[in-house]
């Protein structure tokens, strides 16, 4: 049976990919995003279909992140909330990973330095093939599983 790679860039819009490993590296079926509820729902859906035997969650690990760009800038220019976003991002890993645990799904937290993120829509269709409609979130979800061999 296929393997199904469900990948999870954390957020408020929660990046949300679905790839399936027949021995080739995942393909890419789904590329969305979603609020938190909405994503975790979606997994539970590919659970009843799939099994939990066969799925397995990589989700973005915004807690391993220690570098955050022009996060001082961005808080001089506009406020506090720059590192609210930062802190709610953490949070929401944390949130991925107890439910993963509640739910007894197979789940890997990954460090952001180990996935390609913050593709353009451009590259992200010539290294995918992927053209339907994306945003960033989508896409850093995506590049969890795309190509990914389901070990598991």
């Amino acid at each position: 049976m296929a393997k199904v790679l469900i990948g999870i860039d954390t957020g408020v819009n929660t990046g949300f990919a679905v790839a399936i490993d027949q021995g080739k590296g995942g393909q890419l079926q789904d590329v969305d995003s979603h609020t938190i509820t909405h994503a975790m729902g979606k997994v539970l859906e590919l659970v009843e279909i799939h099994s939990k035997q066969n799925l397995k969650l990589f989700i973005e690990d915004a807690r391993k992140r220690t570098w955050f760009g022009n996060a001082d800038a961005r808080q001089a220019k506009s406020g506090a909330g720059t590192r609210e976003g930062v802190g709610s991002v953490k949070r929401d890993a944390q949130i991925w990973e107890q439910w993963c645990i509640e739910q007894g799904l197979n789940y890997m937290m990954i460090h952001p330095a180990a996935n390609k993120t913050k593709t353009d829509a451009k590259y992200f269709l010539k290294l995918t093939g992927w053209a339907k409609r994306t945003n960033e979130h989508a896409r850093d979800a995506a590049m969890l599983v795309f190509g990914r061999f389901a070990k598991f």
